[in-house]
């Protein structure tokens, strides 16, 4: 709701959006009341982090009392963060200028965005209490992303084009093509075609791109596993093809978007430097809205926009390509050492819980395991970024990287449902 909820007061707000990058990960929307997004949380929690692990500050998580302080504090922190981050948009002008808005607009501006991050903050804290599933910022991220498909879908608003007055959502702008034009062939073919708004090909590429990672989320390879301490008991363990989830997405997206930041803010001051230009170079999109790279570093790691575009600039295509199936890869590999979940770590967890694999002796798990683990993360990691590839080449709603964050985390959040349920019922039943 509150991601369609425009903020009041806003008289000129910037046509450029210094975080259009971030915004599928931040899950926030530009000039609504979810414009802060997930930003304090995830803020919050990585100042806390760092400053206990750099041991700034003392918390010793085996004891109930500083687990709770440390909470509490994080959530404090995360209070600030959100009235800063509020104050530092609009005296930057992302709203306009100061002396247009009057002090009065500006503080219910900050009102606005405070409330809206309090909101925010409480949903968080009710889903880690146990009133829900899953985490908090990964619900934010796939309900933002699944908000912006259903919205440019069945948006009622309209827009008046060069073609006269128009739907933006794809499939009530059909049925009104569909309706209002004599010529039934001519509406098919621009409501499937029709240009810098949402259309019913970009909306089949959607789905047909949500259905394909919905597919290849099921494969895994089953390795058999037996219990030491409990003979005649068995398992598997499983090795998704998605071994790193979509941890190298959100990665590549991170890094891109610090680059395509730092390049603007350079480009902005000057834009006549050989190396600021090398870097990116910037222009305003047609219509009014943010600015988009056409030169440097920026453009080439920039998914093409169109099929006409790869067909005029075919280098550029190939270069993203590569880039995105490489940068994928890299990250899923290295995650897989950063978060505990490499061959090595695998084989101390089933050491520790007596399993062994069948047919191998115990000095052999690792072994086995290296085979399996470090060629998932590489090919897993390759597998999204072909696929936020594709979703990006096709035109579909919400970006490639968008679809893919939404779709593993939905699929996340059945496997954490499926699981409850599972043994909500084999407790019933006694088991």
């Amino acid at each position: 709701m509150c991601c369609q909820i425009p903020i009041y007061g806003v008289q000129n707000a910037k046509s450029s959006d210094p975080f259009y990058w971030m915004r599928v990960i931040l899950a926030s929307n530009r000039g609504t009341l979810m414009e802060l997004g997930i930003s304090p949380i995830v803020t919050s929690g990585l100042v806390m982090q760092l400053l206990a692990g750099s041991r700034i500050i003392e918390v010793n998580y085996n004891v109930k009392e500083d687990r709770a302080l440390f909470q509490g504090a994080q959530k404090l922190f995360g209070i600030l963060i959100t009235v800063g981050e509020a104050i530092a948009y609009v005296v930057s002008g992302m709203y306009g200028d100061l002396g247009t808005i009057g002090a009065g607009n500006a503080l219910l501006i900050i009102a606005q965005l405070f409330c809206a991050g309090l909101i925010v903050l409480t949903l968080d804290e009710l889903l880690q209490k146990g009133y829900g599933l899953g985490s908090g910022i990964s619900l934010f991220i796939a309900t933002n992303i699944c908000e912006n498909i259903c919205w440019k879908a069945f948006s009622p608003t309209t827009l008046n084009t060069g073609r006269g007055t128009e739907f933006e959502g794809a499939i009530i702008a059909f049925f009104h093509l569909l309706i209002t034009r004599n010529d039934k062939v001519r509406a098919i073919k621009e409501a499937l075609m029709r240009q810098n708004l949402p259309n019913l090909t970009n909306l089949t590429a959607t789905i047909f791109v949500f259905l394909v990672v919905i597919y290849f989320q099921g494969w895994r390879v089953d390795l058999p596993v037996k219990y030491q301490k409990y003979r005649g008991q068995s398992g598997t363990y499983p090795i998704k093809l998605f071994y790193t989830s979509n941890m190298p997405i959100i990665l590549q997206t991170a890094l891109v978007s610090n680059l395509y930041f730092i390049s603007k803010l350079l480009y902005n001051r000057a834009p006549t430097n050989v190396l600021v230009r090398l870097l990116g170079k910037w222009q305003d999109a047609e219509g009014g809205g943010d600015v988009i790279p056409v030169g440097g570093i920026a453009y080439y790691i920039s998914p093409p926009t169109s099929v006409a575009e790869i067909i005029y600039d075919p280098f550029h295509a190939v270069f993203y390509l590569v880039f995105i199936l490489t940068a994928c890869a890299l990250f899923s590999k290295t995650w897989i050492e950063v978060s505990g979940a490499s061959a090595r770590d695998v084989a101390k967890q089933l050491r520790d819980a007596q399993m062994v694999m069948k047919g191998h002796r115990d000095a052999a798990i690792i072994h086995v395991l290296n085979r399996y683990i470090p060629t998932a993360a590489a090919f897993g990691g390759m597998c999204i970024g072909a696929l936020t590839v594709v979703a990006d080449f096709m035109g579909a709603i919400g970006s490639g990287t968008g679809i893919l964050l939404s779709v593993t985390i939905i699929y996340q959040f059945y496997e954490a449902f499926q699981k409850e349920t599972k043994e909500g019922s084999e407790a019933a039943f006694g088991f």
